[in-house]
């Protein structure tokens, strides 16, 4: 399964593009970290992906409300 690591800044407001960062993989993330927030953490998470046991939910194409 593949994963990513989400690191969330909560002095950022929602929406901010620093709200948040996503990173590849955990070294990728501990480099970050160290140059950039090293008390910070961040947290694995699954890639959903569309597959036959997995079907994307359905849209009209734009952004969900």
């Amino acid at each position: 399964m593949k994963t990513v690591w989400i690191y969330v800044d909560t002095n950022k407001a929602v929406g901010d593009p620093d709200h948040l960062k996503v990173f590849a993989n955990a070294d990728a993330a501990d480099a970050w970290f160290r140059d950039n927030d090293p008390e910070g953490v961040a947290f694995e998470y699954p890639v959903v992906t569309a597959d036959a046991k997995n079907p994307p939910p359905e849209t009209d194409g734009g952004p969900e409300k």
